[in-house]
């Protein structure tokens, strides 16, 4: 399959992408923001490494959120 470019998509397929792009951009800045702002000790493993984790698409942020945190109580 060749690859398209930007200019070969239609209408919705751009709206599309940039939609997906700016819900990713969103749960990754939110995870960030929140991985800054949350203590050591109320995250399941290093800081760094969920930092790099957050970067992997959609997968990383929703790890985060699931799995990343310690349960407040």
């Amino acid at each position: 399959m060749a690859k398209k470019k930007w200019g070969d998509l239609t209408s919705a397929q751009k709206t599309g992408v940039l939609v997906l792009g700016s819900v990713q951009l969103s749960l990754a800045a939110t995870a960030w923001a929140d991985l800054a702002a949350r203590p050591a000790e109320q995250v399941k493993g290093s800081k760094l490494k969920w930092a790099v984790i957050i970067a992997l698409n959609f997968v990383g942020p929703i790890l985060y959120f699931t799995r990343g945190r310690v349960s407040g109580t």
